[in-house]
């Protein structure tokens, strides 16, 4: 998707040429083409510049609209026939160097007085309480609530009727309306995005957004991270305990009930009317479906179908976990024979 302005100040575009003699990778096409984003492979379009990373065992999905890749020697067999990319061992790194020459997040160069900004627009049946910061181009809405010394970072738009609590904040974020948001929550931070760099280990850069739809509720320091080029997304009527930690590129769908101490790892979609149990953990990338029930505990690692109820670590279906439970419990209490 493209990069939202609001949140992400844009420096200019590059050619493939002045991005070679930025990275010091090995350009293979025209030093010509303009690059005017970044964004995941799968979904970039015309003028972006996305990446390929990792042992290239897979088939990655690569749009057919992305002007360029950059990518190592494990991944040239998935860069599509003439298109133009650029070779280096650290792909994913040299990317995040050319989102950063090329844009600017807001919230890390916000300098300002006054405590709301001029360019802000809040409603005046908002409720403002001490300490609470608006930055520059956010919006706050009628009847909103916003707790002392919590900070609604530039761009950011809070709907009507919103409960915000104290000590919240919320950058890079798109939030609707009735939604509430409890004491200490952290909407919209970077994500645990980690990737080698020629120093060691660096954060990989997130330039995502977090949408929260009409009337959800996010627990007590609970913390949604913000999509790395995509968004996450936490569906209507969505209710999120405290202590909830939801990460990167994550999609919950309508209604979904997560109860407190779950984690959620990058790209997990969970279907409408889903409910998560206590301390539940999901890896990252599996697909919950719709009106699925996950217990308490559960460590999940692969797809469920919709409907489905499972428990356990690895979580496996209700019934079968059970069975397992009972036969380990009846071996461990038989009689010693005489």
């Amino acid at each position: 998707m493209t990069i939202d302005p609001r949140f992400y100040a844009p420096l200019g575009a590059q050619t493939l040429g002045k991005i070679a003699d930025l990275t010091g990778a090995t350009l293979h096409g025209d030093a010509a083409v303009e690059i005017k984003g970044v964004s995941a492979s799968a979904t970039g379009r015309a003028g972006d510049l996305a990446f390929l990373d990792g042992e290239g065992k897979g088939t990655p999905s690569v749009s057919p609209d992305i002007s360029a890749l950059i990518v190592n020697e494990a991944n040239l067999p998935h860069v599509p026939a003439g298109l133009p990319y650029l070779l280096t061992p650290m792909p994913r790194h040299f990317h995040g160097v050319v989102a950063y020459a090329m844009f600017q997040p807001r919230h890390l160069v916000w300098r300002a007085d006054e405590r709301i900004s001029a360019d802000a627009k809040v409603h005046p049946d908002a409720i403002l309480s001490p300490g609470a910061i608006v930055g520059p181009g956010a919006t706050v809405g009628a009847g909103a609530a916003v707790g002392a010394n919590s900070v609604i970072g530039p761009g950011v738009q809070v709907g009507r009727n919103c409960r915000i609590g104290a000590n919240v904040s919320i950058f890079c974020s798109l939030v609707g309306d009735h939604v509430t948001l409890l004491s200490g929550a952290r909407i919209g931070e970077s994500g645990f995005g980690v990737t080698g760099g020629p120093g060691g280990m660096e954060d990989a850069p997130h330039f995502g957004r977090v949408i929260l739809q009409d009337h959800v509720t996010i627990g007590a320091n609970s913390c949604i991270d913000r999509g790395v080029f995509d968004d996450t997304i936490i569906g209507e009527r969505t209710k999120i305990d405290n202590l909830c930690q939801i990460a990167h590129n994550v999609v919950f769908g309508r209604s979904v009930v997560m109860a407190a101490f779950g984690g959620i790892s990058g790209s997990v979609f969970v279907g409408d009317g889903a409910r998560i149990g206590g301390r539940v953990g999901i890896a990252d990338h599996v697909k919950i479906g719709d009106g699925v029930s996950l217990a308490a505990s559960s460590g999940v690692f692969r797809d469920i179908e919709p409907g489905e109820t499972w428990g356990g670590t690895p979580a496996k279906p209700i019934r079968q976990w059970m069975r397992e439970i009972a036969w380990v419990q009846k071996q461990a209490h038989l009689k010693k024979s005489s």
